[in-house]
């Protein structure tokens, strides 16, 4: 359902290879969904920042 909505979102594209058996689904980033990258980043740094503060105290 997740991947669903991201993709309806346009955040992933889904890409279907019938090629292989059983067939082979896979999911990557939109042009969109790269511009949410940095966003994560600096979440992801600033979490890092906030547990070692916590961490000090």
């Amino acid at each position: 359902m997740q991947l669903k909505q991201l993709e309806h979102d346009q955040i992933i594209c889904k890409e279907v290879d019938r090629t292989y058996v059983p067939i082979k689904t896979s999911y990557h980033l939109s042009p969109l969904g790269q511009s949410l990258v940095p966003l994560i980043r600096a979440m992801d740094t600033w979490g890092r920042d906030y547990l070692q503060v916590v961490a000090n105290n």
